[in-house]
């Protein structure tokens, strides 16, 4: 079984943490389920946030009774000392006490005497006992080089798969460096990335990154379990599909993250964004649905406001990619074009 330990945390877990933002999606029973059926498989570090609703919740019913035999990390994304204490308090009566409290993608990387009180409430919960390390989550570069170089965080929280870039496998050489820890999110993309033995073999070769598999499904936590005492290997087949991905969905594509959600008018921009990729990655039909037309065909309400652009960590040009993937959506629909 392949470990990995995070950083200056100490924290030795198998190289496999669970995602559990899925399961805000299912039912207590079915994400106790799969919690559990994870923990009996090998994985021992598990992930959530105050954000992704009843997910703590469930997680805390999984492992109530054994909390010691996990580590949990969360997050807050308070922006006020004030909200950081309630996220705080809430967050500690699903989980009992956390092992890892990050800050959830800040815009900015707190610090001591920036005036907000954040970084000196991580201190004082941690002082307290609450919360044993501090750490931060992002998906802007410059956030996180910031976060890496003032020594002030224990684990940085990032996107990580095999369509990375090397600025981003810059951010990967810099935390094991600085002795940081290295949570790898969006390991699969957001779904982009539909083959999890390209994608298990691709971050393996990380010895000090822990890929955070987001799961939903009893199938997708079967897969992953079944690569722990038989991890696929990198070979000349799962090298040739990575580089036809990375041929596919290099340069401006959307990740999938909802940073710039909600949209005034009800666009799903984080599925819509992305639509022509996934016609092209997964049954058609799926995506062509009277569900999918509705809502695709709110972006043509787009106002043209320029919030989800601004808010996008990537610096996309939202509103043109969402008009493009429009375009390509309604070509297929009527058959003008194939998918393919």
């Amino acid at each position: 079984m392949e470990m990995v330990t995070l950083g200056s945390t100490g924290i030795t877990v198998n190289k496999n943490g669970f995602g559990a933002l899925p399961i805000q999606r299912v039912s207590d029973d079915y994400a106790v389920m799969l919690l559990r059926k994870a923990y009996d498989g090998g994985i021992r570090f598990f992930d959530t946030a105050r954000s992704y609703t009843d997910s703590e919740h469930k997680v805390g019913l999984a492992f109530g009774e054994m909390r010691e035999k996990v580590f949990i990390s969360t997050k807050t994304a308070a922006t006020t000392a004030e909200q950081f204490w309630a996220d705080l308090e809430i967050s500690l009566s699903h989980l009992g006490y956390i092992d890892i409290y990050q800050f959830h993608n800040p815009a900015f990387c707190p610090k001591p005497g920036d005036g907000t009180g954040l970084y000196e409430a991580m201190l004082q919960a941690k002082a307290e006992g609450k919360i044993r390390h501090i750490g931060i989550t992002n998906h802007r570069l410059s956030v996180a080089k910031e976060a890496i170089e003032s020594g002030l965080y224990e684990t940085l929280q990032f996107p990580f798969c095999y369509l990375a870039t090397e600025p981003d496998l810059e951010i990967v050489e810099l935390c094991r460096k600085a002795g940081m820890g290295f949570l790898a999110m969006k390991a699969l993309s957001g779904g982009l990335i539909n083959n999890s033995r390209a994608a298990y073999a691709y971050l393996a070769q990380y010895d000090s990154v822990l890929p955070l598999w987001g799961v939903q499904r009893e199938h997708e936590l079967d897969e992953f379990l079944s690569y722990i005492p038989n991890p696929p290997a990198m070979d000349e087949e799962l090298s040739a599909l990575i580089e036809k991905d990375r041929a596919m969905l290099s340069g401006d594509f959307c990740r999938g993250c909802g940073y710039c959600m909600p949209c005034p008018v009800g666009i799903e921009i984080n599925n819509c964004a992305r639509m022509s990729l996934m016609l092209r990655r997964a049954p058609s039909a799926a995506w062509l649905t009277p569900v999918w037309q509705e809502k695709m065909g709110k972006i043509e309400n787009c106002l043209q406001c320029g919030q989800c652009a601004a808010k996008c960590p990537y610096g996309l040009d939202t509103p043109a990619l969402l008009a493009r993937n429009y375009e390509d959506f309604r070509n297929v629909l009527e058959g003008r074009t194939s998918v393919g």
